[in-house]
């Protein structure tokens, strides 16, 4: 009997604590992972599709880079030489053992850089566009406040452990979806090999981020790894107008992390689009003009990142428009909205516009108001 209430009270703990053990399980997402940290978002909308321990600070390695890069194309053109400065040259860790006054272009150093993880082409970076690596850092630093990242910090170009060099897998997401935006460096992330030329001759740099032969889609992003750190990995796939970013932090298995992730991701949501730009036309009434109607069309396309197990046909489109219009009209004259909602909410919305000008009619007067305006006049 005794056996049997203790049995019977183990199993009313163990329901009370029910809700919360399986709302934990299922907030961690449906991917299990080998990484300490993790995330996956929406590029554009920076939607939250996945995430594990993704506010937790912690060291980011080589991953910095995308920083380093970002903050470096925003201040220096690709076409700039670089005299490398004897603060670059020697620095350990990976390195495309730069020599003092050699002079390269700072295109090559950023792909010394993105796929070589050069740490040595980040002091040279450093220098030339901060001056100094402290300043560097603190543009570094600016640029994520910038970005409203307030759990990430900057003492370094290269990712090198340091105590107050620290972000999250959540802003390290924010910062690869921002230097994404970037063409530039957009292309130097997605490039697997790269050659350039300098006074000691030719230089071959390979990406390291496997992923680009590995995975369908894959345009990036940046892979790191130091013992505080353990391996760390950005990566970033585009298939049918849906760009994710994932990141890990501390994942021994990180290429199947993010091939898990991604995966997840594409087969969890789809872009549609409702309307393409100007599909949607109306021809509104005109008063006053020499036109008795005008043509509208929306502006920009309209579309969504639709769940997988959300049927489509929950989505309405509203247009908001006057009855009518009073002449004059301008090309381009915005004219009403056109609405995407989902259960009442705003999803995306686009301006309507005038397709053309239409001029006011000026009505002709009459001799005896002529007259009557000469006669004011004295």
């Amino acid at each position: 009997m005794r056996f049997l209430k203790k049995c019977a009270l183990f199993l009313a703990i163990l329901l009370s604590f029910a809700d919360v053990f399986f709302t934990n399980v299922i907030a961690e997402g449906s991917v299990s992972l080998s990484a300490k940290s993790a995330i996956l978002i929406n590029a554009e909308t920076g939607d939250v599709y996945f995430s594990k321990n993704a506010e937790e600070k912690l060291p980011m390695a080589s991953t910095t880079k995308i920083m380093t890069a970002l903050v470096a194309l925003e201040n220096s053109k690709l076409t700039d030489t670089v005299e490398i400065d004897r603060r670059a040259v020697g620095i350990e860790g990976s390195s495309v053992y730069l020599t003092e006054g050699e002079l390269l272009t700072m295109e090559d150093l950023l792909y010394s850089l993105l796929l070589a993880s050069a740490n040595d082409a980040a002091v040279a970076i450093a220098i030339e566009v901060g001056g100094n690596i402290k300043a560097f850092a603190d543009m570094m630093n600016e640029k994520a406040l910038l970005l409203g990242l307030k759990n990430t910090h900057f003492e370094n170009p290269h990712g090198l452990d340091s105590e107050e060099h620290y972000t999250t897998a959540h802003d390290l997401a924010v910062i690869a979806a921002k230097a994404l935006e970037n063409e530039s460096f957009a292309k130097i992330a997605s490039t697997v090999k790269y050659s350039f030329e300098s006074k000691n001759g030719t230089r071959t740099v390979v990406n390291h981020n496997k992923l680009l032969k590995l995975y369908e889609g894959c345009i990036g992003v940046k892979t790191g790894f130091t013992k505080k750190s353990g391996r760390c990995l950005v990566s970033a796939a585009e298939r049918d107008g849906l760009r994710l970013v994932a990141v890990t932090i501390g994942a021994p298995d990180d290429w199947q992390d993010h091939t898990k992730m991604l995966n997840f991701g594409f087969s969890s949501y789809k872009k549609v689009v409702f309307v393409t730009k100007q599909e949607y036309s109306v021809s509104l009434p005109l008063t006053g003009g020499y036109d008795q109607t005008v043509l509208c069309r929306n502006s920009s396309e309209i579309y969504a990142f639709v769940p997988s197990d959300i049927d489509v046909a929950r989505y309405r489109l509203e247009a908001t428009l006057p009855h009518f219009l009073y002449a004059p009209i301008d090309k381009g004259q915005r004219v009403g909205s056109l609405k995407l909602t989902f259960d009442g909410e705003l999803v995306a919305e686009s301006d309507i516009l005038a397709e053309y000008s239409v001029d006011k009619v000026i009505p002709h007067k009459s001799i005896f108001k002529r007259i009557l305006e000469f006669l004011r006049i004295f």
